[in-house]
Protein backbone atom coordinates (compact mmCIF):
# COMPACT_ATOMS: atom_id res chain seq x y z
CA UNK A 1 0.00 0.00 0.00
CA UNK A 2 1.34 3.44 -0.71
CA UNK A 3 0.61 6.33 2.08
CA UNK A 4 0.34 9.62 1.78
CA UNK A 5 -0.25 12.48 4.03
CA UNK A 6 -0.62 16.27 3.40
CA UNK A 7 1.54 18.31 5.64
CA UNK A 8 -1.42 20.86 6.92
CA UNK A 9 -2.97 17.16 8.70
CA UNK A 10 0.80 16.72 9.96
CA UNK A 11 0.89 20.67 11.04
CA UNK A 12 -2.48 19.93 12.72
CA UNK A 13 -1.28 17.23 14.89
CA UNK A 14 0.91 19.52 16.84
CA UNK A 15 -1.40 22.97 16.52
CA UNK A 16 1.49 24.49 14.04
CA UNK A 17 -1.57 25.08 11.51
CA UNK A 18 0.35 25.47 8.49
CA UNK A 19 -1.77 25.76 5.48
CA UNK A 20 0.17 23.73 2.94
CA UNK A 21 -1.63 21.62 -0.01
CA UNK A 22 1.72 19.66 -0.46
CA UNK A 23 1.39 15.53 -0.01
CA UNK A 24 3.96 13.89 2.49
CA UNK A 25 5.17 10.50 0.75
CA UNK A 26 7.43 8.97 3.32
CA UNK A 27 9.37 10.18 6.83
CA UNK A 28 13.24 10.17 6.91
CA UNK A 29 15.24 11.06 9.88
CA UNK A 30 18.50 10.10 8.32
CA UNK A 31 19.20 13.01 5.41
CA UNK A 32 21.32 10.11 3.59
CA UNK A 33 18.39 8.12 2.93
CA UNK A 34 16.16 11.19 2.16
CA UNK A 35 13.77 10.35 -0.39
CA UNK A 36 11.14 12.76 -2.67
CA UNK A 37 8.47 14.24 -1.03
CA UNK A 38 9.70 12.61 2.38
CA UNK A 39 9.00 14.89 5.85
CA UNK A 40 12.74 15.16 7.09
CA UNK A 41 12.80 14.53 11.42
CA UNK A 42 15.52 16.47 13.05
CA UNK A 43 16.38 13.52 15.39
CA UNK A 44 18.91 14.92 17.73
CA UNK A 45 21.24 11.92 19.59
CA UNK A 46 24.10 11.79 21.50
CA UNK A 47 26.37 12.07 18.59
CA UNK A 48 24.81 13.83 15.85
CA UNK A 49 21.87 16.75 15.16
CA UNK A 50 19.28 16.25 11.94
CA UNK A 51 19.14 20.07 12.46
CA UNK A 52 22.68 19.97 11.22
CA UNK A 53 21.79 18.27 7.48
CA UNK A 54 18.85 20.07 6.68
CA UNK A 55 20.16 21.12 3.31
CA UNK A 56 21.16 17.80 2.97
CA UNK A 57 17.69 17.02 2.56
CA UNK A 58 16.48 20.03 0.99
CA UNK A 59 18.76 18.35 -2.01
CA UNK A 60 17.26 15.16 -1.77
CA UNK A 61 13.97 16.42 -2.27
CA UNK A 62 12.42 16.61 1.38
CA UNK A 63 9.05 18.72 0.93
CA UNK A 64 8.83 19.06 5.16
CA UNK A 65 11.01 19.62 7.92
CA UNK A 66 10.64 18.49 11.67
CA UNK A 67 12.21 20.27 14.12
CA UNK A 68 12.55 21.19 17.75
CA UNK A 69 14.60 24.64 17.26
CA UNK A 70 14.26 27.49 15.29
CA UNK A 71 16.46 26.80 11.54
CA UNK A 72 16.43 28.11 8.24
CA UNK A 73 14.53 26.84 5.38
CA UNK A 74 12.55 27.28 2.46
CA UNK A 75 10.35 24.21 3.23
CA UNK A 76 7.48 24.31 5.78
CA UNK A 77 8.85 23.92 9.07
CA UNK A 78 6.48 21.67 11.89
CA UNK A 79 8.01 22.91 15.67
CA UNK A 80 7.50 20.56 18.02
CA UNK A 81 9.18 20.44 21.72
CA UNK A 82 10.98 16.96 21.24
CA UNK A 83 11.31 15.46 17.53
CA UNK A 84 12.05 11.79 19.20
CA UNK A 85 8.85 11.60 20.69
CA UNK A 86 6.86 13.41 18.14
CA UNK A 87 8.02 11.10 15.41
CA UNK A 88 5.84 8.23 16.35
CA UNK A 89 2.85 10.38 16.58
CA UNK A 90 3.72 11.18 12.73
CA UNK A 91 4.12 7.72 11.68
CA UNK A 92 1.23 6.41 13.53
CA UNK A 93 -1.16 9.04 11.78
CA UNK A 94 0.52 8.49 8.08
CA UNK A 95 0.51 4.41 8.74
CA UNK A 96 -2.95 4.76 9.77
CA UNK A 97 -2.94 3.40 13.26
CA UNK A 98 -1.55 0.07 12.47
CA UNK A 99 -1.14 -1.17 15.90
CA UNK A 100 -4.87 -1.22 16.74
CA UNK A 101 -5.20 -3.90 14.06
CA UNK A 102 -2.47 -6.66 15.32
CA UNK A 103 -2.35 -7.67 18.91
CA UNK A 104 1.09 -6.63 20.46
CA UNK A 105 2.53 -8.33 23.07
CA UNK A 106 5.54 -6.40 24.18
CA UNK A 107 8.35 -7.85 25.89
CA UNK A 108 10.94 -5.98 28.63
CA UNK A 109 13.30 -6.86 30.73
CA UNK A 110 17.44 -7.27 31.36
CA UNK A 111 17.77 -11.12 30.42
CA UNK A 112 15.20 -13.30 28.39
CA UNK A 113 13.73 -10.70 26.16
CA UNK A 114 14.86 -12.91 23.13
CA UNK A 115 13.61 -16.39 24.01
CA UNK A 116 10.64 -15.34 25.44
CA UNK A 117 9.44 -13.73 22.11
CA UNK A 118 10.54 -16.63 19.85
CA UNK A 119 8.72 -19.28 22.46
CA UNK A 120 5.56 -17.05 22.37
CA UNK A 121 5.73 -16.89 18.16
CA UNK A 122 6.20 -20.76 18.39
CA UNK A 123 3.63 -21.27 20.48
CA UNK A 124 1.24 -19.18 18.21
CA UNK A 125 2.42 -20.76 14.98
CA UNK A 126 1.54 -24.27 16.61
CA UNK A 127 -1.83 -23.25 17.51
CA UNK A 128 -2.81 -21.98 14.25
CA UNK A 129 -2.46 -17.91 14.74
CA UNK A 130 -0.44 -15.64 12.57
CA UNK A 131 2.37 -14.08 14.44
CA UNK A 132 5.78 -11.96 13.79
CA UNK A 133 8.63 -11.27 16.07
CA UNK A 134 10.69 -8.38 16.55
CA UNK A 135 13.55 -8.08 18.19
CA UNK A 136 17.23 -8.30 18.75
CA UNK A 137 17.86 -10.70 15.88
CA UNK A 138 15.62 -8.47 13.64
CA UNK A 139 11.96 -9.63 12.60
CA UNK A 140 10.81 -12.73 11.26
CA UNK A 141 7.78 -13.34 10.42
CA UNK A 142 7.52 -17.02 10.72
CA UNK A 143 9.58 -19.47 12.72
CA UNK A 144 10.87 -20.94 9.15
CA UNK A 145 11.94 -17.83 7.61
CA UNK A 146 15.08 -15.30 8.13
CA UNK A 147 15.32 -12.27 9.70
CA UNK A 148 15.59 -9.06 8.49
CA UNK A 149 15.77 -5.23 9.57
CA UNK A 150 18.29 -5.83 12.61
CA UNK A 151 18.88 -2.65 13.84
CA UNK A 152 17.88 -1.99 17.03
CA UNK A 153 16.20 -4.05 19.50
CA UNK A 154 13.31 -2.01 19.35
CA UNK A 155 12.93 0.28 15.86
CA UNK A 156 13.47 3.60 15.53
CA UNK A 157 9.97 4.70 16.22
CA UNK A 158 9.05 5.61 12.10
CA UNK A 159 10.62 2.10 10.87
CA UNK A 160 8.68 0.31 14.16
CA UNK A 161 4.76 1.49 12.44
CA UNK A 162 5.86 1.01 8.59
CA UNK A 163 6.96 -2.63 9.88
CA UNK A 164 3.33 -2.57 11.65
CA UNK A 165 1.52 -1.53 8.37
CA UNK A 166 3.27 -4.11 6.81
CA UNK A 167 2.05 -6.90 9.14
CA UNK A 168 -1.08 -5.85 9.31
CA UNK A 169 -1.00 -5.79 5.34
CA UNK A 170 0.01 -9.54 5.39
CA UNK A 171 -2.80 -10.66 7.24
CA UNK A 172 -0.79 -10.87 11.47
CA UNK A 173 -2.78 -11.39 13.77
CA UNK A 174 -0.36 -10.86 16.28
CA UNK A 175 3.63 -9.60 17.29
CA UNK A 176 5.61 -10.31 19.83
CA UNK A 177 7.77 -7.33 20.38
CA UNK A 178 11.09 -7.21 22.33
CA UNK A 179 10.88 -3.38 24.42
CA UNK A 180 14.22 -2.18 25.17
CA UNK A 181 14.49 0.31 28.03
CA UNK A 182 16.31 2.77 25.41
CA UNK A 183 12.91 2.61 23.08
CA UNK A 184 10.87 3.39 26.28
CA UNK A 185 13.24 6.27 26.92
CA UNK A 186 13.46 7.57 23.28
CA UNK A 187 9.64 6.94 22.89
CA UNK A 188 10.80 4.73 19.63
CA UNK A 189 7.02 2.76 20.36
CA UNK A 190 5.15 6.12 21.03
CA UNK A 191 1.63 5.52 19.86
CA UNK A 192 1.68 1.72 19.97
CA UNK A 193 -1.39 0.03 21.79
CA UNK A 194 -0.71 -3.37 23.26
CA UNK A 195 -2.66 -6.43 24.07
CA UNK A 196 -0.11 -7.84 26.58
CA UNK A 197 2.92 -6.68 28.04
CA UNK A 198 5.99 -9.83 30.10
CA UNK A 199 8.56 -8.41 32.40
CA UNK A 200 11.08 -10.86 32.48
CA UNK A 201 13.16 -9.81 35.32
CA UNK A 202 15.71 -6.58 36.13
CA UNK A 203 18.90 -6.80 37.08
CA UNK A 204 22.01 -4.47 36.32
CA UNK A 205 22.49 -3.33 32.86
CA UNK A 206 22.72 -0.30 30.44
CA UNK A 207 24.19 2.13 33.51
CA UNK A 208 25.74 4.01 31.04
CA UNK A 209 22.73 5.24 29.33
CA UNK A 210 20.43 5.16 32.63
CA UNK A 211 22.78 6.39 35.36
CA UNK A 212 20.51 4.61 38.26
CA UNK A 213 18.86 1.52 38.90
CA UNK A 214 15.94 3.50 39.67
CA UNK A 215 15.44 5.45 36.13
CA UNK A 216 16.53 1.73 34.17
CA UNK A 217 13.50 0.01 35.69
CA UNK A 218 11.19 2.66 36.01
CA UNK A 219 11.75 3.16 32.13
CA UNK A 220 10.88 -0.09 31.63
CA UNK A 221 7.76 0.74 33.67
CA UNK A 222 6.44 3.03 31.13
CA UNK A 223 5.58 0.15 28.82
CA UNK A 224 3.30 -1.17 31.79
CA UNK A 225 1.63 2.09 32.10
CA UNK A 226 1.49 2.51 27.82
CA UNK A 227 -0.91 -0.70 28.51
CA UNK A 228 -3.45 1.29 30.10
CA UNK A 229 -4.36 3.54 27.44
CA UNK A 230 -4.00 0.76 25.01
CA UNK A 231 -7.76 0.38 22.53
CA UNK A 232 -7.65 -3.43 22.72
CA UNK A 233 -9.86 -5.43 24.60
CA UNK A 234 -8.90 -8.13 26.86
CA UNK A 235 -5.65 -6.62 28.24
CA UNK A 236 -2.94 -8.44 30.47
CA UNK A 237 0.42 -8.14 32.35
CA UNK A 238 2.68 -11.00 32.70
CA UNK A 239 4.95 -10.15 35.51
CA UNK A 240 7.50 -12.55 37.41
CA UNK A 241 6.56 -12.82 40.66
CA UNK A 242 10.23 -13.60 41.74
CA UNK A 243 11.40 -10.42 40.84
CA UNK A 244 12.03 -8.11 43.71
CA UNK A 245 10.10 -5.06 41.66
CA UNK A 246 7.22 -7.44 41.37
CA UNK A 247 4.87 -5.11 43.37
CA UNK A 248 6.44 -2.07 41.49
CA UNK A 249 5.17 -3.29 38.33
CA UNK A 250 2.01 -4.73 39.26
CA UNK A 251 0.82 -1.38 40.79
CA UNK A 252 1.16 0.19 37.21
CA UNK A 253 -1.74 -1.20 35.34
CA UNK A 254 -5.18 0.10 36.42
CA UNK A 255 -7.38 -2.49 37.78
CA UNK A 256 -9.81 -3.43 34.50
CA UNK A 257 -6.03 -5.00 33.26
CA UNK A 258 -5.80 -9.08 33.88
CA UNK A 259 -2.32 -9.39 36.15
CA UNK A 260 -0.86 -12.98 35.76
CA UNK A 261 2.12 -13.35 37.64
CA UNK A 262 4.44 -16.54 37.36
CA UNK A 263 7.89 -17.69 39.29
CA UNK A 264 9.42 -20.75 40.89
CA UNK A 265 9.95 -19.48 44.49
CA UNK A 266 6.65 -17.71 45.05
CA UNK A 267 3.30 -18.81 44.75
CA UNK A 268 2.12 -17.34 40.93
CA UNK A 269 -0.68 -17.77 38.44
CA UNK A 270 2.19 -20.14 37.09
CA UNK A 271 4.51 -21.65 38.76
CA UNK A 272 7.17 -24.57 37.68
CA UNK A 273 7.75 -27.15 40.30
CA UNK A 274 9.60 -30.48 40.10
CA UNK A 275 12.64 -28.81 37.87
CA UNK A 276 14.96 -31.18 36.36
CA UNK A 277 17.88 -30.76 33.63
CA UNK A 278 19.13 -33.49 31.58
CA UNK A 279 21.47 -32.73 28.10
CA UNK A 280 18.87 -33.10 26.45
CA UNK A 281 16.41 -29.96 27.34
CA UNK A 282 14.23 -29.40 31.06
CA UNK A 283 11.02 -31.26 32.08
CA UNK A 284 8.87 -29.71 35.18
CA UNK A 285 5.36 -29.55 36.83
CA UNK A 286 3.62 -26.68 35.35
CA UNK A 287 0.52 -25.38 38.11
CA UNK A 288 -2.01 -23.12 36.46
CA UNK A 289 -5.06 -21.87 36.64
CA UNK A 290 -6.44 -24.92 34.37
CA UNK A 291 -4.47 -27.61 36.66
CA UNK A 292 -1.06 -29.51 36.84
CA UNK A 293 0.56 -30.04 33.54
CA UNK A 294 4.16 -31.65 32.27
CA UNK A 295 6.50 -29.75 30.71
CA UNK A 296 8.86 -30.75 28.39
CA UNK A 297 11.82 -28.71 26.56
CA UNK A 298 14.50 -28.82 24.74
CA UNK A 299 16.26 -25.69 26.71
CA UNK A 300 17.83 -26.39 29.08
CA UNK A 301 18.87 -23.93 32.56
CA UNK A 302 16.93 -22.36 35.28
CA UNK A 303 16.24 -19.27 33.09
CA UNK A 304 14.98 -20.94 30.80
CA UNK A 305 12.26 -22.33 33.10
CA UNK A 306 11.73 -18.53 33.57
CA UNK A 307 11.52 -17.77 29.58
CA UNK A 308 9.11 -20.60 29.51
CA UNK A 309 6.55 -19.74 32.35
CA UNK A 310 6.83 -15.99 30.47
CA UNK A 311 5.90 -17.20 27.03
CA UNK A 312 3.05 -19.72 28.78
CA UNK A 313 1.37 -16.61 30.73
CA UNK A 314 1.42 -14.27 28.08
CA UNK A 315 -0.47 -17.31 25.31
CA UNK A 316 -2.69 -18.06 28.41
CA UNK A 317 -3.20 -14.31 28.14
CA UNK A 318 -4.37 -14.55 24.19
CA UNK A 319 -6.68 -17.08 25.33
CA UNK A 320 -4.81 -20.49 24.15
CA UNK A 321 -5.80 -23.54 26.49
CA UNK A 322 -2.80 -25.23 28.32
CA UNK A 323 -2.42 -28.45 26.76
CA UNK A 324 -2.38 -26.85 23.33
CA UNK A 325 0.62 -24.65 24.87
CA UNK A 326 2.33 -27.21 26.72
CA UNK A 327 2.25 -29.64 23.17
CA UNK A 328 3.50 -26.44 21.59
CA UNK A 329 6.70 -25.97 23.58
CA UNK A 330 8.09 -29.81 23.17
CA UNK A 331 9.36 -28.74 19.77
CA UNK A 332 10.71 -25.23 20.51
CA UNK A 333 13.94 -24.91 19.37
CA UNK A 334 16.86 -22.57 21.04
CA UNK A 335 17.22 -19.39 19.79
CA UNK A 336 20.62 -18.51 17.54
CA UNK A 337 23.52 -17.61 20.12
CA UNK A 338 21.04 -18.13 23.39
CA UNK A 339 22.51 -21.56 25.02
CA UNK A 340 23.18 -22.57 21.36
CA UNK A 341 24.93 -26.25 21.91
CA UNK A 342 27.86 -26.62 19.33
CA UNK A 343 29.63 -30.10 19.33
CA UNK A 344 31.75 -32.30 17.02
CA UNK A 345 31.92 -35.66 18.15
CA UNK A 346 34.17 -36.86 20.82
CA UNK A 347 34.55 -33.14 21.48
CA UNK A 348 33.90 -30.53 24.40
CA UNK A 349 30.61 -28.96 24.93
CA UNK A 350 31.02 -25.75 23.64
CA UNK A 351 28.40 -23.32 24.67
CA UNK A 352 27.55 -20.18 23.02
CA UNK A 353 25.61 -17.36 24.75
CA UNK A 354 24.94 -13.63 24.30
CA UNK A 355 24.89 -12.94 28.21
CA UNK A 356 26.80 -9.73 28.90
CA UNK A 357 25.48 -8.68 32.20
CA UNK A 358 26.32 -10.04 35.48
CA UNK A 359 23.14 -11.99 36.39
CA UNK A 360 23.11 -13.02 32.52
CA UNK A 361 26.93 -14.83 33.32
CA UNK A 362 25.72 -16.14 36.81
CA UNK A 363 22.51 -17.95 34.87
CA UNK A 364 24.23 -19.22 31.66
CA UNK A 365 27.39 -20.45 34.27
CA UNK A 366 25.07 -22.05 36.40
CA UNK A 367 23.23 -23.83 33.89
CA UNK A 368 26.64 -25.19 32.27
CA UNK A 369 27.77 -26.49 35.75
CA UNK A 370 24.98 -28.67 35.73
CA UNK A 371 25.93 -30.34 32.01
CA UNK A 372 29.55 -30.59 33.30
CA UNK A 373 30.19 -33.75 34.42
CA UNK A 374 32.25 -34.64 37.67
CA UNK A 375 36.20 -34.21 37.62
CA UNK A 376 35.71 -32.30 34.47
CA UNK A 377 36.41 -28.48 33.89
CA UNK A 378 34.05 -25.66 33.23
CA UNK A 379 35.89 -23.55 31.07
CA UNK A 380 34.71 -20.12 30.59
CA UNK A 381 35.50 -17.24 27.64
CA UNK A 382 34.14 -13.74 27.68
CA UNK A 383 34.64 -9.74 28.04
CA UNK A 384 33.24 -6.64 28.12
CA UNK A 385 31.65 -4.35 25.98
CA UNK A 386 33.61 -0.86 25.52
CA UNK A 387 31.45 2.13 25.85
CA UNK A 388 29.42 0.94 28.05
CA UNK A 389 28.85 0.20 32.17
CA UNK A 390 32.02 -0.40 33.80
CA UNK A 391 30.89 -0.50 37.09
CA UNK A 392 29.15 -4.50 35.95
CA UNK A 393 32.96 -5.44 34.61
CA UNK A 394 34.69 -6.56 38.01
CA UNK A 395 31.14 -8.21 39.50
CA UNK A 396 31.33 -10.33 35.82
CA UNK A 397 35.32 -11.29 36.81
CA UNK A 398 33.48 -12.80 40.10
CA UNK A 399 31.16 -14.57 39.25
CA UNK A 400 33.37 -16.37 36.49
CA UNK A 401 36.38 -17.19 38.82
CA UNK A 402 33.54 -18.19 41.43
CA UNK A 403 31.66 -20.44 39.14
CA UNK A 404 34.24 -21.90 36.70
CA UNK A 405 36.91 -23.78 36.50
CA UNK A 406 39.28 -21.77 34.05
CA UNK A 407 38.25 -18.25 32.85
CA UNK A 408 39.76 -16.98 29.74
CA UNK A 409 39.58 -13.07 29.72
CA UNK A 410 39.35 -11.25 26.29
CA UNK A 411 37.58 -8.73 24.16
CA UNK A 412 33.94 -8.16 23.20
CA UNK A 413 32.96 -5.07 20.94
CA UNK A 414 36.19 -3.01 22.72
CA UNK A 415 34.61 0.06 20.94
CA UNK A 416 36.36 3.13 21.30
CA UNK A 417 38.24 1.93 24.62
CA UNK A 418 41.43 0.31 25.22
CA UNK A 419 40.49 -3.93 25.31
CA UNK A 420 43.31 -3.58 28.30
CA UNK A 421 41.95 -1.46 30.28
CA UNK A 422 38.52 -3.04 29.80
CA UNK A 423 40.16 -6.37 30.57
CA UNK A 424 41.72 -4.72 33.41
CA UNK A 425 38.64 -3.38 34.62
CA UNK A 426 37.24 -6.94 34.71
CA UNK A 427 40.67 -8.20 36.64
CA UNK A 428 39.81 -6.13 38.96
CA UNK A 429 37.12 -8.08 40.92
CA UNK A 430 39.46 -11.30 40.33
CA UNK A 431 41.12 -12.16 43.90
CA UNK A 432 42.84 -15.98 42.79
CA UNK A 433 44.38 -15.80 39.48
CA UNK A 434 46.00 -18.90 39.31
CA UNK A 435 43.21 -20.18 36.84
CA UNK A 436 42.73 -16.96 35.04
CA UNK A 437 44.20 -16.64 31.27
CA UNK A 438 44.12 -13.13 30.00
CA UNK A 439 44.07 -13.01 25.62
CA UNK A 440 42.38 -10.13 24.21
CA UNK A 441 42.57 -11.27 20.69
CA UNK A 442 39.35 -13.51 20.62
CA UNK A 443 40.46 -15.73 18.12
CA UNK A 444 42.72 -17.01 19.91
CA UNK A 445 41.35 -17.24 23.48
CA UNK A 446 38.96 -19.40 21.77
CA UNK A 447 41.55 -21.86 20.80
CA UNK A 448 42.81 -21.83 24.05
CA UNK A 449 39.80 -22.65 25.50
CA UNK A 450 39.31 -25.63 23.00
CA UNK A 451 43.15 -26.62 23.37
CA UNK A 452 42.99 -26.61 27.42
CA UNK A 453 39.59 -28.81 27.19
CA UNK A 454 39.02 -32.35 27.56
CA UNK A 455 36.45 -34.11 25.50
CA UNK A 456 34.56 -34.14 28.55
CA UNK A 457 34.78 -30.68 29.62
CA UNK A 458 32.01 -27.67 28.99
CA UNK A 459 33.23 -24.71 27.51
CA UNK A 460 31.16 -21.20 27.55
CA UNK A 461 31.46 -18.63 25.62
CA UNK A 462 29.81 -15.94 26.54
CA UNK A 463 28.70 -12.01 25.42
CA UNK A 464 28.15 -12.07 21.83
CA UNK A 465 26.00 -14.88 21.16
CA UNK A 466 24.35 -14.11 17.83
CA UNK A 467 26.69 -11.05 16.49
CA UNK A 468 28.36 -12.00 13.46
CA UNK A 469 30.61 -8.92 13.82
CA UNK A 470 33.46 -7.07 16.29
CA UNK A 471 33.07 -3.42 16.72
CA UNK A 472 37.14 -2.10 17.55
CA UNK A 473 38.01 1.36 17.87
CA UNK A 474 38.31 2.04 14.27
CA UNK A 475 36.81 -0.39 12.61
CA UNK A 476 33.57 -3.43 12.56
CA UNK A 477 34.90 -6.59 11.42
CA UNK A 478 33.58 -9.90 10.82
CA UNK A 479 33.69 -11.82 13.83
CA UNK A 480 31.56 -14.75 15.25
CA UNK A 481 31.82 -17.15 18.09
CA UNK A 482 30.21 -19.91 16.41
CA UNK A 483 32.32 -19.98 13.79
CA UNK A 484 35.58 -19.38 15.29
CA UNK A 485 34.17 -22.65 18.32
CA UNK A 486 33.49 -25.15 14.62
CA UNK A 487 37.07 -24.26 13.58
CA UNK A 488 38.50 -25.13 16.79
CA UNK A 489 36.84 -27.81 17.46
CA UNK A 490 37.50 -29.08 14.04
CA UNK A 491 41.07 -28.83 14.74
CA UNK A 492 40.92 -30.35 18.39
CA UNK A 493 38.79 -33.85 16.53
CA UNK A 494 41.19 -34.01 13.88
CA UNK A 495 44.56 -33.99 16.16
CA UNK A 496 43.17 -36.16 18.62
CA UNK A 497 41.23 -38.44 17.14
CA UNK A 498 38.13 -40.44 17.79
CA UNK A 499 37.44 -41.93 21.28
Amino acid sequence: MKYQLPIKEISNLFENNIENSSIITGISYDSREVKASDIFVCLVGEKTDGHNYIKDAEAKGAKAILAQRKINSNLPVIYVQDTQQSIGRVANLFYKEPSKQIRIIGVTGTNGKTTTTHLVQHIFENNDLKAAIIGTLGTRENTSSNYYDAKHTTPQASDLQKQLSNLVEKGFSHLAMEVSSHALSLHRVEECNFSGTVLTNITQDHLDFHLTMDDYWKSKRKLFEMLNSSVHKNKYAVINKDDILFEEFSKAVTSDIKILSYGIKNQSTFQAKDISFEPDGLTFTLKSPEGESKVKSRLNGMFNVYNLLAAISASYGEGLKINKIVSAIKDAKEVPGRFQIIQNDNSPVCIVDYAHTPDGLENILRAARLMTPEKSKLICVFGCGGDRDPTKRPKMGKIAEDLSDVVIVTSDNPRSEDPKQIINDILSGIKNTSNIIVEADRKSAIEIAVNKANKSDVIVIAGKGHEDYQILKDRTIHFDDREEIKKALDAFTSLRGPA
